[in-house]
């Protein structure tokens, strides 16, 4: 084996163990730049050995953008629901049937967390992560193993020894408190919907095609449940203590207890010092820890007799409305924001709660002054869920909606079939047009960096920026004007700015602030109209026989680019040199007709292309991509490590599998 060899193989040992220590023992052992360092390198010596690949790299954590769609796994041993209890004599009465059924005998039960995630199932062969399943039905699930491995909690290979050559372990994923505020934060500058909670956020991050987007999403993971026919002890709580020596997350709430008054002080303790985890929680679960007791008491048809959740109550706290302000977003909708008396919930102090639209205002018949109900339960974000009537002022009036814009004085406009009011003064309201530079820069539009919220509305201010087109006049003189800016930040966002001008149309589109033009809208409408005056020019009914593009969106982008300011907004993007039609490579029409009619499932690594690649060969010679198998599909075309539930799939519907040389033979690239 060569030195080069022998190096990919120590990195990559050493840097789970840092991985394990950083992310699972809180521990670390060297600096981020350390780390980083020895990443690096690593990535270069599999870039020259693409031989020695390996799907459990450290590499491979930072997620890559081939995916394809999910298939779907049957659970060795069915994922059941728990029964629910919603108060301590509930749990005691569980403890008391155990105790009965088990007719006298000695019982130790486990206290855990129930943390607020999404359920996952982990298969580990000789110490390795070979698959990862999400609950779905119970019964089967979707294979989730290329998302999984970017969670850096989840050990890809295992440490220490003692495991067995084959076993299932069970936990939940999670998104921490920190890193939903932080995607929400992101979330609310692009303008798009907020998650809801974390559970929303770490399950839908789960179902995403894109695993370099699941990994920039920051998920965690903690295991609580060990499964297999050669475990090392014959109890649970051991069990995940041996799971813990081999590098998986246990949390330290684990407990073992041994009478009921043990179960209602520790019901008791978690009932509050759960509000300063890190994570969502919604509950706690006991667990008869003997795996030969849990045998005797078995199941029901929907659950285990042995294990029983117990839900904590919603948080809920009564405070005083301060008063209720109206904030103007990017798109020029009002949002009223109830503005309260600081009041503590689940470990973070709420000052602010929207109250979304005017109609909820009405429903909640909110005064002022009122005493209001703030619940978060298992959610982050804070909702109004009602009034304390009795303790309203007797001289208190309804809280009305405001006629006119707050920013600018416009009257409002109320959309028609919708909650929303809406400022019609799209070029003269401040926080519309900073909302709309502060989009136009964002990551995922033009990936302009170093103008943020307060950059965007010091630019207008000074009046360097009125419009997202001023940005490609901007001098780095100029942005020296403004604190906080010197010559290298300056001359970082006018580099920025310069870059930009390569981004694909398909995120131009996105960019421009269309009404309801999402991201995944924006792509479609960019590869259909093919460039800017195409765009511009199709009518309402050509628009809505694009796919996904409704009669609404058709009209909101017909109305957009009917408006003589934003043409001349595009007019001086792409004289600046900004990007106004596809790329040849994904928009040009097919070069061929050789596999017109015919669907590929695209599956494995490749050594003379890249998936991409593939997918674009394969709609350029007139065939269809689809994300996963079925009796329609023609071809698998497969490389290297396919996955085992996919071949399998294949052979039993007669799929045909072809590797990269008869494909490139069947387009005539060879």
């Amino acid at each position: 084996m060569s030195p080069e060899i022998n190096r990919i193989d120590q990195l990559r040992k050493e840097l789970h163990r840092h991985n394990y220590n950083y992310y699972v023992k809180n521990a670390p052992e060297i600096s981020d730049r350390d780390f980083d360092m020895l990443m690096k390198e690593l990535e270069e010596l599999e870039m020259r050995h693409p031989e020695h690949f390996d799907p459990n790299s450290p590499t491979r954590r930072v997620g890559s953008d081939l995916s394809d769609g999910f298939s779907q796994a049957a659970h060795i041993y069915p994922m059941l629901s728990l029964a629910n209890t919603y108060s301590i004599d509930e749990v005691d009465a569980w403890v008391k049937r155990v105790d009965e059924s088990l007719m006298g005998q000695e019982t130790c039960i486990v206290g855990e967390m129930k943390f607020d995630g999404s359920g996952i199932s982990l298969i580990y062969e000789h110490g390795r992560l070979v698959r990862a399943v999400t609950r779905g039905d119970g019964e089967k699930g979707d294979i989730v193993t290329e998302n999984i491995r970017t969670i850096r909690s989840i050990p890809l290979e295992l440490q220490g020894s003692g495991w067995p050559d084959f076993f299932e372990i069970r936990g939940e994923i999670v998104l921490p408190w920190a890193e939903f505020d932080r995607l929400n934060a992101e979330r609310e500058a692009l303008g798009e919907p907020l998650f809801a909670n974390p559970r929303n956020a770490a399950s839908g991050t789960l179902k995403l095609l894109n695993p370099s987007e699941v990994a920039h999403r920051g998920l965690d993971a903690y295991l609580y449940y060990l499964l297999g026919e050669d475990l090392p002890f014959d109890n649970h709580y051991d069990n995940m203590m041996a799971a813990r020596s081999w590098g998986f997350k246990v949390s330290e709430a684990m407990t073992q207890l041994k009478t009921i008054e043990d179960v209602d002080r520790y019901i008791n303790h978690w009932d509050t010092a759960r509000k300063e985890l890190p994570v969502a929680t919604d509950g706690l679960v006991f667990k008869v820890n003997s795996l030969r007791q849990q045998l005797n008491l078995g199941f029901t048809a929907k659950s285990p007799r042995w294990a029983v959740a117990y839900k904590f109550a919603a948080e809920r706290a009564l405070t005083r409305l301060r008063f209720v302000s109206f904030d103007v977003g990017r798109m020029g909708i009002i949002t009223p924001v109830a503005n309260l008396e600081p009041v503590l919930l689940s470990g973070t102090v709420v000052k602010r709660a929207s109250l979304h639209n005017d109609d909820i205002v009405r429903t909640l018949d909110i005064h002022e002054g009122d005493m209001l109900y703030v619940e978060k339960g298992g959610e982050i974000i804070p909702k109004i869920t009602g009034v304390d009537t009795a303790a309203r002022l007797p001289e208190a009036r309804p809280v009305e909606f405001v006629s006119h814009c707050p920013a600018c004085g416009t009257p409002l406009v109320r959309v028609e079939g919708e909650a929303a009011w809406v400022c019609p003064n799209k070029e003269g309201c401040v926080p519309q047009i900073v909302g709309r530079i502060e989009h136009f820069v964002g990551r995922r539009m033009m990936n302009i960096d170093g103008i943020g919220e307060e950059t965007a509305a010091a630019l207008f201010a000074h009046g360097y920026v009125k419009n997202i087109a001023d940005l490609y006049d901007l001098e780095a003189g100029q942005l020296m004007n403004i604190e906080g800016f010197a010559a290298k930040s300056a001359r970082r966002v006018i580099d920025g700015i310069g870059a930009s001008k390569a981004v694909p149309f398909e995120r131009v589109v996105f960019a421009l602030s269309i009404p309801y033009v999402g991201e995944t809208t924006a792509k479609k409408v960019a590869r259909a109209a093919k460039s800017i005056e195409r765009l511009m020019d199709m009518s309402v009914a050509e628009l809505e026989a694009i796919e996904d593009v409704g009669p609404r969106i058709a009209r909101t982008i017909n109305d957009f680019f009917a408006d003589g300011q934003n043409r001349d907004i595009v007019a001086r993007l792409k004289a600046a040199g900004v990007q106004m039609a596809v790329a040849e490579d994904t928009g040009a029409a097919p070069s061929s007709d050789t596999l017109a009619g015919k669907s590929f499932v695209i599956s494995g690594v490749f050594a003379l292309h890249s998936r991409d690649e593939y997918k674009a060969l394969i709609e350029r010679n007139g065939g269809k991509n689809v994300g996963s198998i079925s009796k329609k599909t023609d071809y698998i075309l497969a490389g290297e490590n396919m996955g085992p539930a996919k071949l399998e799939k294949a052979k039993a519907l007669g799929i045909p599998i072809i590797d990269e040389n008869t494909f490139l033979a069947m387009i005539g690239a060879q």
